[in-house]
């Protein structure tokens, strides 16, 4: 699938991964409705001009979602989705007092990164369904968010790691079931990333996450994710499948 003079739909998209990626695809020529529930999504559909178009929604919402999805069919068919919507969340399983961890924090991690994925690829799977099949038959394309977690998480990282090794585990089974609609499903699983998600940790812990990355031996950035997300977009044989973006690093 070309990006020119194709519309898709950015989560996450007020900043780093989609905010990077909604610049990346408005450049190549792309029309993008920037979904987010931050209010700074509308600044940067502005900056982006009349091919971006910014709409408030909170991805685990049928309502705002498929009103998402109705503006992309709106802006001459829905073609794909980029799905970098999620939240980070740590917590033990049991604290230094032998307390049980918070099953309503757990259960919120799992709602917005499992969940709001669920929701976004059906509601936006439904929509591509409709599209006249370009070359190759494909009609449409799905890019979610994992993460290395989900292979390699860390102490206090059950919930995010289970709600993204649940990411990664829709993937082959959507991507095979979609295959008939023409649409392909595909996940990126990144590293460490200079992300808003990062800008609390200090800077001795940053230090020592981009020391435990082989090369190169610093945190990616947003652009490196738009980049592969572009890719995915362009080349039709990726399907299926979940590509780490993380310099080679495995979690400690």
């Amino acid at each position: 699938m070309q990006v020119n003079q194709r519309t898709f739909l950015i989560t996450g998209a007020a900043s780093g991964l989609g905010a990077a990626t909604a610049e990346r695809l408005v450049a190549g020529g792309a029309r993008v409705v920037l979904c987010d529930l931050n209010e700074a999504v509308e600044e940067l559909a502005g900056r982006l001009g009349d091919s971006a178009t910014a709409c408030r929604g909170d991805v685990t919402k049928e309502a705002d979602i498929q009103a998402a999805v109705d503006l992309g069919v709106s802006m001459g068919g829905l073609h794909g989705v980029v799905h970098c919507a999620g939240v980070v969340s740590v917590a033990k399983l049991l604290d230094r007092e032998g307390n049980p961890a918070d099953l309503a924090a757990y259960a919120r991690t799992v709602e917005i990164n499992l969940v709001g994925t669920f929701n976004v690829m059906r509601l936006a799977a439904s929509a591509m369904a409709e599209n006249t099949p370009g070359e190759d038959g494909e009609r449409g394309v799905i890019v979610t968010t994992a993460s290395v977690a989900a292979f390699d998480g860390q102490v206090g990282q059950a919930a995010y790691s289970a709600s993204k090794a649940g990411v990664v585990g829709m993937t082959l089974p959507l991507a095979r079931e979609l295959s008939r609609h023409g649409i392909r499903v595909m996940s990126i699983a990144p590293g460490v990333f200079e992300t808003p998600m990062m800008s609390g940790i200090p800077e001795d812990a940053v230090a020592s996450l981009s020391a435990a990355v082989p090369f190169p031996k610093r945190l990616g950035k947003p652009a490196e994710f738009a980049s592969l997300a572009e890719q995915i977009i362009t080349n039709v044989m990726l399907n299926g499948e979940v590509i780490r973006l993380d310099g080679g690093i495995r979690m400690q």
